[in-house]
């Protein structure tokens, strides 16, 4: 698969978890859940950043590649906070939209902006060769057990290019 269509998927799979945990009602299963939706959070968020980034940092892109980093520590931060927070708290779920919605726009931007632009300057087997680097990280940091545990870690600044 390659890297533009490995980071579409795993946006997909986020809204289809966001969705989900909208519509669950006790606080076990809601908890489990973001868990969840925390460690592929984590997990893309470090594909991006160690691999994809850097890869496709060019004139063109740098601008949207630094804003997108610093989306991340703003989605770490949110999800740092949520981590500290039990599903039974009145806050949780009002932090869990916050979180949705800076993802979603992150996705969006990343989706309409940058990959368009990412297109044109690798070619399929470029983006296939980055996929398979992309998809390797993931298998090995979901192996380590709870990706999500790393996030509070890394909420002081943006990752750098």
């Amino acid at each position: 698969m390659d890297a533009i269509a490995l980071l579409e998927s795993q946006h997909r799979e986020a809204e289809k978890l966001f969705s989900k945990i909208e519509h669950v009602k006790g606080d076990a299963e809601k908890q489990k859940l973001f868990d969840t939706i925390a460690d592929k959070l984590a997990v893309h968020a470090a594909i991006e950043e160690h691999q994809f980034y850097p890869a496709v940092n060019a004139q063109r892109t740098e601008d949207i590649l630094l804003e997108s980093l610093e989306e991340h520590v703003g989605i770490k931060r949110v999800l740092a906070d949520l981590m500290k927070t039990r599903p039974s708290d009145d806050t949780f779920d009002a932090k869990l939209k916050v979180l949705k919605e800076q993802v979603e726009h992150h996705a969006q931007e990343e989706e309409s902006d940058l990959f368009p632009k990412v297109r044109k300057l690798l070619d399929r087997v470029q983006l296939e060769a980055l996929g398979q680097e992309m998809s390797a990280e993931q298998a090995e940091l979901e192996q380590g057990g709870k990706p999500r545990t790393e996030i509070p870690s890394q909420i002081g600044q943006a990752a750098e290019l």
